[in-house]
């Protein structure tokens, strides 16, 4: 019992690896139409029947599957088709609650039909259609599990999922991105003209230490060689020039005052809650 592996894909009709190629590519085009669809045609509850009655049913689609299996073999295509109408909302349904991903089902449910029919001619028929078919999506749907198991994906959550039951929005817009919004650009940039248009008002002694420090990134002890002063001439030249900076900062913008917030001038950095400071 059981389905044909991947050896026995030659015994199909019509032989030829372009032809199987084909067939199989047309499979999944056909369960991509029709699977988003199928569950909803499940979703209706059957009226209650008798055991007897269940039994009799079982019996009658057993061999109505066995006709279509017959016909299958027999060279007959669209036998086949009408197999995957009738198992591939049941086949869906049972990986879906296996994997609990959409996306994972619809593959396994494909993966199930092509494995069939590739293994369609091998079936002894010791066991029902429906069974053959149901193994075939379990073994494959384990196999799937357990290769997402070792790689830890169930301790993961994916950005598309929805933040929860009663919105539509997904992780993905908790994130932020990482370049700037428009408004954090413009004013970085009107800033960043401010600091500029000061330091060229400077003497040129602060101005050239406020570079040497702010924008070269030097240290005290490097300043102070290609200067020639001391360390601590240096960090004192360095507070005045600051402090001299601040107060052109202050006169073309009063919010820059020793009184004003930074919350005042800068906005929030969205990915850190910071605020975003620019200088030049």
């Amino acid at each position: 019992m059981g389905y044909a592996n991947d050896d026995h894909a030659g015994t199909i009709k019509g032989g030829g690896e372009e032809q199987l190629f084909n067939q199989h590519n047309s499979m999944r085009n056909y369960l991509n139409r029709s699977t988003s669809t199928s569950s909803a045609s499940t979703s209706s509850l059957a009226d209650p029947v008798s055991p007897q009655e269940k039994s009799e049913r079982s019996k009658s689609e057993s061999a109505y599957d066995a006709t279509l299996v017959q016909r299958f073999n027999n060279g007959d295509e669209a036998a086949f088709i009408e197999i995957m109408d009738r198992y591939r909302a049941k086949i869906f349904n049972v990986t879906l609650a296996l994997l609990r991903n959409h996306s994972d089902a619809e593959e396994i449910t494909q993966d199930t039909f092509i494995r069939a029919h590739r293994g369609l001619g091998k079936f002894r028929g010791d066991s029902s259609l429906a069974t053959w078919l149901y193994r075939i999506a379990v073994n494959l749907a384990r196999n799937r599990y357990w290769y997402f198991f070792r790689r830890r994906r169930h301790a993961t959550l994916s950005l598309d999922c929805p933040l929860g039951d009663d919105t539509d929005a997904p992780f993905a817009d908790l994130i932020a991105a990482d370049v700037p919004d428009p408004a954090q650009e413009s004013a970085r940039d009107e800033f960043a003209a401010l600091v500029a248009e000061c330091m060229e008002k400077l003497d040129r002694r602060h101005r050239q230490i406020l570079t040497m420090r702010n924008t070269l990134h030097m240290a005290y002890e490097d300043i102070a060689t290609s200067l020639g002063i001391n360390v601590g001439t240096v960090k004192s030249r360095i507070a005045r020039a600051r402090e001299n900076l601040r107060n052109l900062l202050t006169t073309q913008c009063p919010e820059f005052s020793a009184d004003g917030s930074p919350a005042d001038y800068f906005l929030p950095n969205r990915a850190t809650g910071r605020l975003a400071v620019a200088y030049a």
